[in-house]
């Protein structure tokens, strides 16, 4: 790869995992206080509870991202991230105008691209010798 194409990932994987974190923390931050008071509210499009929902959505807009960022596990780390906004997208919003799913599309899109692609030369996974 050359350094234009490094260059790209990098701020690719600092925009959209940077941009994603806060969502991801204000949704920990429910997660915590509803455990604490015994009740969690969040869309159970899985059946699994509106906890575990949640959680899996701490998991790819928080964990995930935060990997992403660094580098570290990026493809793999993009697969959740991509999935909790595809959900959002298409299942959530499912019958709401595009203009309602746009927020989670332009999450969704750069997620996919860096899971085909990986971190980059600038990762934490290329300076610790894992694949490209």
């Amino acid at each position: 790869m050359n350094w234009q194409k490094d260059l790209s990932l990098l701020l690719l994987r600092l925009g959209a995992g940077g941009l994603m974190i806060p969502h991801g923390w204000s949704k920990l931050k429910r997660l915590r206080t509803g455990l604490a008071e015994g009740e969690v509210k969040f869309y159970d499009w899985m059946g699994l509870g509106e906890d575990v929902s949640l959680g899996l959505a701490v998991f790819g807009e928080l964990v995930a991202p935060a990997f992403i960022v660094l580098g570290l596990w990026t493809r793999w780390m993009s697969v959740p991230a991509a999935i909790t906004m595809a959900v959002a997208a298409f299942v959530v919003h499912s019958g709401d105008p595009i203009s309602d799913k746009e927020h989670a599309l332009l999450f969704f899109i750069p997620f996919v691209v860096l899971g085909l692609m990986g971190g980059g030369k600038y990762s934490v996974d290329r300076r610790i010798g894992r694949p490209k």
